[in-house]
């Protein structure tokens, strides 16, 4: 008989994850991020203490930004490394359910171990617990269900030996990656059981690439041969693929040009020739102008959502083919798929291309608008003095200038807001992962702890957040963890006194602005404050200041990169002016009927702008 080994479910939880590694000897997990209360602190609590030198434990401020932070980790490490995330039951719980979405949307692995309450029913109700009078087995991890890859409720210790194993698939498996809900009631937790220390024995988890299928390669080349005027989507898949490099050798073997998602940005260095920047409704004028006339598009690793496509408008009349390693991806806009691995899927591609090229004068036209690009975006970054306030694409300009290797070094941190948009058109980057943006849920809030996640992921690197007064009002809380873990941030805000995108939004919709700006919402006694934004940062233990102009910034930056621990600059900045060159159409829905006059404009420009969409 096997030897066993007597532990509660929590410690065998424990045990297990700590025993995996990666192939290059690292452990799987780099931790768990944790904030205990009475669902999670007795059990999952002990056992992570016990365990502690060998699966490390983090306490964060906030359920959701410490999940947001464990979500960074991985994408930084694309998607080869991740954490854990335990809470306690009730609000613990659903605090985490935002950033569950956020890793399901984005494809992106994180463990998620809320706790639950008790399968004995004993002391039922217990504190926290929601009661449904029709269904006695619900709580609210239920909550979790359709927001996971994979869920299960842990109601017998034993359950581990093949709830784990699952889980650990889930999470490594290239096309249902996302995230992983194991709800753990609290007095399962602390059931001891006799489980065979086989399970425990150190084992490499290897992430594996899906191979093309022939046919699949034969039918997208044959269509691929016809085009003369195409063009390559970069999306995450790219990255997480590891295909940064079989990108580049098909773009210049064939003559396709480049543009990248949100997602993909990075995948190719920013000054090749080929690279025309970004694409969509945040899209460069070169690459949206390349999509609007190429004849086919094809797109490798990207959901294709509505920024990609411009509300399916952008690319409406060129043939697709969609190298993903999710057949529900390749398949979206009834593109012909190729499942497969982005560097597999090019590779193979490339050998049935051989002698294949674009057309010269698409290849010529290409790296023109390519240059022209570049000078416009140095133009844009490159001023130092501004009359009246700065807008967001003179302040990137000034954090690049800030460090003469920024192109390699740094790596970027946003999610939501105008910066996006200006960030993926102007960030200059030459190294993979050297943008890091959350945009598939947009979250609010993401900035500052995936700005965590992304340093405890590459502490040699410089990670800068950019983040809007608006998301730093929302979620803070983890420079309080960065300085606690020393791991350095630099948090540029930018202070627009309110939400000043979805303001613009508002008025292109043809609406009055209204409950954006702190100026337009309803207001009692003295009114909205004046927010110091330093003051905030350093009674989190940073160090920060505000600063009147770029040229300030500029020296600012230079003390916050010398700086030991994380450093906040704050700027006011111009809520009216983006850059103009580049965009498409966007799908924002008008009303049909209004009183405004504005609004019947909007809906009837709104009628014609839907007659580019592909059906």
């Amino acid at each position: 008989m096997s030897k066993t080994i007597r532990l509660t479910m929590a410690q065998a939880l424990v045990r297990y994850l700590a025993a995996l590694k990666v192939e290059d000897g690292q452990p799987l997990f780099g931790g768990a991020f944790a904030i205990f209360g009475h669902g999670n602190v007795a059990g999952l609590g002990e056992a992570l203490y016990q365990y502690k030198e060998h699966f490390p434990t983090y306490r964060a401020h906030n359920e959701q930004a410490m999940a947001h932070a464990a979500i960074a980790y991985a994408k930084a490490h694309m998607r080869r490394r991740m954490m854990a995330v335990t809470s306690s039951i009730g609000p613990g719980a659903t605090n985490l359910l935002t950033a569950c979405a956020l890793a399901h949307v984005n494809r992106l692995p994180v463990l998620l171990l809320p706790g639950d309450v008790f399968v004995s029913r004993a002391p039922d109700p217990v504190l926290q617990q929601l009661e449904d009078p029709v269904d006695g087995s619900v709580s609210v991890n239920d909550a979790f269900k359709p927001l996971s890859r994979y869920f299960d409720r842990i109601v017998y210790p034993e359950q581990l030996l093949t709830a784990l194993p699952r889980a650990i698939a889930v999470l490594t498996d290239p096309a249902a990656c996302g995230p992983v809900t194991l709800s753990l009631p609290q007095d399962v937790q602390t059931m001891a059981y006799d489980y065979p220390e086989e399970f425990f024995a150190p084992r490499i988890v290897r992430f594996r690439a899906l191979p093309p299928v022939a046919d699949e390669l034969e039918e997208a080349a044959a269509l691929i041969k016809k085009a003369r005027q195409p063009l390559i989507v970069a999306g995450g898949g790219v990255l997480y693929g590891e295909a940064g490099a079989a990108l580049r050798a098909f773009a210049e073997q064939h003559g396709v040009p480049v543009a990248e998602t949100q997602a993909g940005k990075s995948a190719l260095p920013w000054d090749h020739p080929l690279q025309l920047g970004a694409i969509g409704v945040t899209g460069s004028p070169a690459g949206n102008a390349l999509a609007f006339e190429a004849d086919l598009v094809l797109a490798v690793g990207t959901r294709l959502q509505d920024f990609t496509t411009g509300s399916n408008s952008l690319f409406a009349k060129a043939e697709l083919v969609s190298i993903n390693v999710n057949g529900f991806d390749a398949l979206k806009r009834r593109g012909l798929a190729v499942q497969a691995d982005a560097t597999l899927g090019l590779q193979g591609l490339s050998q049935l291309l051989t002698g294949w090229h674009s057309d010269a004068a698409w290849r010529e036209r290409a790296e023109q608008q390519s240059h022209g690009w570049r000078e416009t975006v140095l133009a844009i970054t490159g001023k130092r003095e501004v009359a009246g306030l700065p807008y967001d694409g003179e302040v990137i300009g000034a954090v690049q200038r800030s460090s003469l290797n920024s192109t390699t070094n740094d790596i970027a941190v946003c999610a939501a807001g105008t910066l996006p948009a200006e960030l993926h058109k102007l960030w200059r980057t030459a190294t993979p992962g050297g943008y890091h943006m959350e945009y598939g849920y947009s979250c609010m809030g993401y900035e500052i702890a995936g700005g965590l996640g992304v340093k405890m992921a590459r502490p040699d690197r410089e990670v800068i957040v950019m983040v809007g007064d608006g998301s730093y009002l929302m979620m803070n809380s983890e420079i309080a963890t960065s300085v606690m873990l020393d791991k350095k941030l630099i948090i540029v805000v930018l202070d627009n006194r309110g939400y000043g995108c979805i303001n613009r939004l508002q008025q292109a919709c043809g609406n009055a602005p209204f409950n954006n700006m702190l100026v337009d919402c309803y207001q009692e006694g003295e009114g909205a404050p004046a927010i110091d934004f330093a003051l905030h940062a350093r009674s989190l233990g940073a160090l920060s200041e505000h600063v009147d102009s770029i040229a300030e910034l500029e020296q600012a930056l230079l003390r916050a990169r010398a700086a030991s621990r994380t450093y906040l600059i704050c700027i006011d900045t111009d809520d009216k002016r983006t850059t103009s060159e580049g965009g498409c159409w966007w799908e924002v829905a008008v009303p049909e009927v209004s009183t405004q006059e504005g609004v019947r404009a909007a809906r009837a420009r709104y009628e014609t702008e839907r007659l580019q969409q592909r059906n």
